[in-house]
């Protein structure tokens, strides 16, 4: 199975450290993010596809070293037009009829991203009590997704999009358009399959996104190797 790899973000957050370095090769315990994630992708996973604009030779040079997936390439997304642009330009590169789908920059429990593909389709969701700071999942009794609202004014523990998604195939062709702020949105794609197939709702138990530098100094202090390593 083919996984992308969302890696193109500025890290405008995380500057003056994103400067010089790309947000997915910022150090995590003497390891680039980059470097945990793909150690995390579930067996099922053999040909990784990372999507890059900021500072792309950077993560080529990485990628090159790298010793966890023989085979891979890099997509790059020329305007960075939003996460649902990332994704379809990788269109070309992926040969599985189900693909693997992570943002570069947060840290995603082993266990939790096998569990996802053992599902026909779905994404993972981590329970929040800011529910306004992110997408959240209503899933239906039997598990699979009803509907996904960004940031509702709602309080209370909430379950939210963590950005790790099993799409099948067909996702490619679904045609999405501009969002209100002018992007392509990956959310858009979910609402889309979520129509059409049921879209399973996967609960996981880690989930680390990398945002800030507040988040960064969190994950040098964590046992993440209990949690990232298959």
């Amino acid at each position: 199975m083919d996984a992308i790899i969302l890696a193109a973000g500025l890290g405008t957050r995380l500057r003056p450290h994103t400067l010089t370095t790309p947000k997915p090769l910022l150090p995590v315990q003497g390891r680039p993010i980059l470097d945990w994630a793909l150690a995390a992708l579930p067996a099922e996973i053999d040909r990784v596809a990372v999507v890059v604009h900021y500072l792309p030779e950077q993560v080529e040079q990485y990628l090159r070293q790298q010793t966890h997936f023989k085979h891979w390439t890099t997509v790059l997304q020329k305007q960075p037009r939003g996460t649902g642009d990332a994704l379809r330009s990788c269109r070309d590169e992926i040969h599985s009829d189900r693909l693997l789908v992570v943002n570069g920059d947060d840290l995603y429990g082993a266990a939790d991203l096998a569990e996802l593909v053992r599902h026909p389709c779905g994404f993972l969701v981590r329970p929040v009590d800011e529910p306004r700071r992110f997408g959240i999942a209503f899933p239906r009794p039997d598990g699979t997704l009803e509907r996904l609202v960004e940031k509702p004014d709602l309080d209370g523990r909430q379950l939210a999009n963590t950005g790790a998604y099993l799409f099948p195939r067909s996702v490619f062709d679904i045609e999405i358009q501009l969002s209100p702020r002018g992007e392509y949105e990956i959310t858009d794609y979910v609402s889309a399959v979520a129509a059409a197939q049921p879209f399973h709702v996967v609960q996981a138990n880690f989930w680390l996104p990398i945002g800030d530098v507040a988040a960064w100094n969190k994950a040098q202090e964590m046992d993440l190797k209990s949690v990232l390593t298959k």
